[in-house]
């Protein structure tokens, strides 16, 4: 082969992969029509799904107590081994929130994780959980928003380093991990209660976010779901909440339901660190709801811990 046919086979082979990484990474939103039929939501059924969703804990004003918690200005820096991400203004502001968004913008977000001038958001935004979520509820959820405080002022951006800098890439790790089917397949003759809590669980409340261990990509390892996790900050871990080795095998699903309603555990000690927030969350939602969420709890798959075993002091 002559250095003139290299160069040229060369050129061709970066030309062909740089059309599959653009074909590949393109941003895909819902389809329109799925969206148009939907009803408007409903903000009462919607103030279940904000709860659950645990929105305030990320797009609240940091430090914010009461009736401030609802004021979504967002700006609480989240640090991980990717760079910080800095959750944006969701609140109803037309200029610096989500007020100008429609339906299918919002629904687009949650489910694909793609934003209104079609940009992949990076999966700091839950959306790998939010995409199981029901049509009907992302509508509700957007009704409950609109009726919330709108607030001023953009937070600042994302603080990257190349190559996680580089968003379009995202489009390749959606391929791997992002997905609209259950996470585990409950045992045969699971409870009613036990579905609606794997929904809970697994889609609005994104519990395995957290609570899954996470491969170098970042994607979550879904064979040791919940089985517990190194906290995102790199310190610390966050608890095995699956029935194995080092979970929580000894709680029974009342204990399970009086933790999420009260933060006390069945030995009395008290919900602590990021937690606090959550647990806070939860108690808004109703006694069947948290109920539901403990039968999935004892339904899923026991794990040992999904974590390295901590050197002790």
């Amino acid at each position: 082969m002559t250095v003139r046919r290299l160069i040229l086979a060369i050129v061709v082979l970066v030309v062909a992969g740089g059309l599959a990484f653009w074909l590949l990474t393109i941003p895909r939103g819902l389809d329109p029509k799925s969206v148009a039929n939907l009803a408007p939501g409903d903000a009462a059924r919607g103030e279940r799904i904000f709860w659950a969703g645990g929105c305030v804990s990320c797009h609240g004003r940091p430090g914010a107590k009461g009736d401030a918690r609802l004021e979504l200005a967002g700006g609480l820096e989240l640090k991980t081994p990717f760079g910080v991400f800095v959750p944006p203004n969701i609140s109803p502001d037309k200029a610096d929130g989500i007020g100008a968004w429609t339906l299918a913008d919002f629904a687009n977000a949650l489910k694909r994780g793609v934003s209104p001038d079609g940009r992949h958001y990076y999966p700091a935004f839950p959306y790998p959980s939010y995409a199981r979520m029901k049509l009907s509820d992302i509508a509700d959820l957007f009704a409950f928003i609109k009726t919330l405080p709108p607030v001023s002022g953009r937070t600042p951006p994302d603080r990257l380093s190349f190559p996680y800098s580089v968003r379009r890439g995202i489009g390749l790790w959606k391929l791997l991990y992002l997905s609209d089917k259950p996470v585990v397949s409950l045992p045969a003759g699971a409870s009613e209660k036990a579905k609606e809590g794997q929904y809970l669980v697994e889609g609005p409340g994104h519990c395995g976010e957290c609570h899954t261990p996470r491969n170098f990509l970042g994607g979550t390892k879904n064979d040791l779901w919940l089985s517990g996790a190194v906290a995102v900050e790199g310190k610390g871990h966050v608890p095995n909440i699956t029935s194995g080795e080092g979970g929580i095998g000894d709680w029974s699903e009342k204990d399970i339901a009086y933790y999420l309603e009260s933060g006390f555990t069945p030995d009395f000690d008290s919900v602590g660190g990021a937690m606090v927030d959550v647990q806070e969350n939860i108690a808004h939602l109703t006694t069947a709801d948290r109920e539901a969420i403990a039968a999935y709890l004892k339904a899923v798959p026991p794990h040992p811990n999904g974590y390295p075993a901590e050197k002790k002091k």
